[in-house]
């Protein structure tokens, strides 16, 4: 593999990473589901199980095949295996954001969560379903640009749980134990951050092209 591969490789790469953080706790919790004892932890997963079970699914499917559609060379490569997974994304997606909503709707909350934590849920689960939306509409009409940008937005909200994950741990290491108040700010924290480079990202081709245009410009009027 040439180095300009490998560097082709490297964002896709690390999102697998950052995707197989929450994939374990979603792993522990379908073992858990499958014969574990009940608990007052886990009683509202026992009590319906669906939601839960189909949002890990959706959640696992979508950051784990959506990491490969960050790679130019692959879409450029093989666009056809792009489109389809397309139609395998936008579906997982609305499955995953969805059930994150009625869970957060609908389920008793845990101890520590609270409305605000809900309230992060409820705004970044219906940012998701409107970001995919908005996206399948947009290629639909053959705008690549804001397919790309809206699709970028759904998937850095939808790896989240990873970025949760690294500021918690970092935290406790940091600092001390995160709980309460400060546990759903550093939650509410790891969906900025995603957010906020998402926007960087999507904005990134468009000042190196103006950089590029003012180098030109300069080099003719010298």
């Amino acid at each position: 593999m040439t180095s300009s591969r490998r560097a082709d490789w490297l964002v896709p790469t690390a999102l697998i990473a950052l995707t197989l953080i929450p994939m374990g706790g979603g792993a522990i919790r379908l073992t858990d589901l499958a014969g574990g004892e009940v608990t007052p932890e886990n009683a509202r997963f026992f009590a319906a199980p669906l939601p839960v079970v189909l949002h890990i699914v959706g959640a696992v499917v979508y950051c784990l095949a959506g990491a490969f559609q960050f790679s130019p060379g692959f879409r450029r490569r093989k666009p056809a295996t792009h489109r389809l997974l397309g139609r395998i994304l936008i579906p997982a997606g609305l499955l995953m954001a969805l059930t994150g909503l009625w869970m957060t709707l609908f389920y008793p909350y845990p101890e520590g969560d609270g409305d605000l934590l809900a309230s992060f849920r409820l705004v970044t689960g219906s940012a998701t379903v409107l970001a995919l939306v908005l996206g399948f509409t947009a290629i639909r009409r053959r705008d690549i640009v804001r397919h790309r940008a809206w699709m970028v937005r759904a998937y850095a909200i939808a790896q989240g749980a990873g970025t949760q994950a690294l500021v918690t741990i970092a935290w406790v290491v940091l600092v001390g134990p995160a709980t309460g108040l400060t546990r759903t700010l550093l939650l509410g924290a790891g969906w900025v951050i995603n957010v906020a480079f998402a926007e960087w990202v999507i904005r990134e081709p468009g000042r190196r092209r103006r950089a590029l245009y003012r180098e030109r410009r300069a080099e003719r009027t010298a």
